[in-house]
C-alpha cells in the first residue's frame, strides 16, 4: 500500500543521487571519513551543524531549514540538540540513522540500563538515587569501591570511583552543586574487577563490523582518555551480546562497550553516536563506508 508521508509528500522512487545529511556538532575524524566515503560513492552529502540549525516545526521544506534530505545520519554530540532534531525529522517522515527513540535511550545511562535489564542482558548492578543520603545508601548496597557516573555524557567525563563513604559523600556533594538537575540524579554502579581493558564492538544494521580491546592502566578505558586500541577477535559470544544489546535499545548503528567479568562478558552501555577512530586502526573493514551504505539503503527503502 502506498501512503502519504507525514510532511504530505507521496513517497517516490529515487531516480537521482540520495541526499544524505550528517548531523554534527563539529567534524571529528569519524565524520570526515563518513563524508569522504559518501562523496566517493557519488552521494550528495552535507554536514548539518547543530549550532546553525533553525528548525521550523511546521515543515522541513521551510526556507532556511536546511533539512531537505532523503536520510539523516546522527553524529551530534549535543544530546538535547540531536534529540529535538531527530524528533522533528521523524515527524516529517525523513528516516534517520539512528531513530529518535534509540538515541533517547542511549543518551541517558539510566534509560540505557533499564532497557538492557529488561532484555535480560548481563549488566553491572546499577542503582539510582535522588538525594545524597540515599545515594550513600546505594553505595553501601553495591559495596565499595562504587562507581558514580553522570546520567548523560561521553568520553568518561565526570566518572568517579569512591573507595569509601567519606570520599563518596564528597563526590556526591560536588555533583549536586554543579547546578544541572541531571547531576542531582545519582547513578551508582558496582565496580567490576576486570583486566586493564574493555571491548568496543561496532554494529551497523544486523552486522558486527569489528571489535577492539581498549587498554589502559587507568580504570577508565575510554579511547578519549588515552586508551590504546588493539584488535579483538569477534567471538560468537561477543557477536551475540552486541546484537542483543542493539536490539534492546532499537539501535541500527552503535558502539557497544563490553567488560570481561568473572561470570563472562557484560554490557556496560550502548552508544548510538559511538566513535570508531581507535577501532579504524585495528581493522581493514571500511566502517565509514558501511555506515554510508546503510543510510542510503534506508532512504531507498523508504522511497520504494
Amino acid at each position: 500500500m502506498t501512503g502519504m508521508s507525514p510532511n504530505g509528500h507521496a513517497p517516490t522512487p529515487l531516480t537521482r543521487p540520495v541526499r544524505l545529511g550528517v548531523l554534527v556538532s563539529y567534524l571529528r575524524p569519524e565524520e570526515k571519513a563518513i563524508l569522504a566515503a559518501a562523496r566517493d560513492r557519488g552521494i550528495e552529502v552535507a554536514p548539518i551543524f547543530d549550532r546553525q540549525l533553525v528548525i521550523d516545526l511546521s515543515s522541513p521544506d521551510a526556507p532556511g531549514s536546511g533539512l531537505d534530505f532523503d536520510v539523516v545520519l546522527d553524529r551530534c554530540v549535543a544530546h538535547s540538540r540531536s534529540g529535538y532534531t531527530l524528533r522533528a525529522l521523524q515527524r516529517w517522515g525523513i528516516p534517520t540513522l539512528n531513530s529518535a527513540e534509540a538515541v533517547r535511550l542511549c543518551d541517558d545511562k539510566a534509560e540505557n540500563s533499564l532497557a538492557l535489564e529488561l532484555a535480560g542482558i548481563p549488566h553491572p548492578r546499577t542503582l539510582l538515587a535522588f538525594d545524597v543520603a540515599s545515594a550513600l545508601q546505594a553505595c553501601e548496597t553495591v559495596g565499595y569501591p562504587a562507581v558514580l557516573k553522570p546520567v548523560t555524557g561521553s568520553w568518561g567525563r565526570l566518572l568517579a570511583r569512591a573507595n569509601g563513604p567519606e570520599q563518596a559523600r564528597a563526590i556526591l556533594e560536588q555533583k549536586k552543586e554543579l547546578g544541572s538537575f541531571h547531576h542531582a540524579i545519582f547513578y551508582v554502579q558496582e565496580y567490576v574487577e576486570k583486566p586493564d581493558r574493555d571491548i568496543r564492538v561496532y554494529v551497523v544494521a544486523d552486522r558486527v563490523l569489528a571489535a577492539s580491546y581498549r587498554t589502559a592502566k587507568h580504570w577508565v578505558t575510554n579511547a578519549a582518555r588515552g586508551a590504546e586500541s588493539i584488535p579483538c577477535p569477534v567471538t560468537p559470544e561477543i557477536e551475540d551480546l552486541a546484537l542483543r544489546a542493539c536490539a534492546a535499545v532499537g539501535a541500527r548503528l552503535a558502539g557497544i562497550d563490553l567488560i570481561e567479568t568473572r561470570d563472562g562478558l557484560a554490557v556496560v552501555e550502548v552508544n548510538t553516536g559511538g566513535e570508531f577512530k581507535g577501532l579504524m586502526t585495528t581493522t581493514d573493514v571500511d566502517i565509514a563506508g558501511v555506515i554510508v551504505d546503510e543510510a542510503v539503503s534506508m532512504a531507498r527503502v523508504r522511497a520504494a
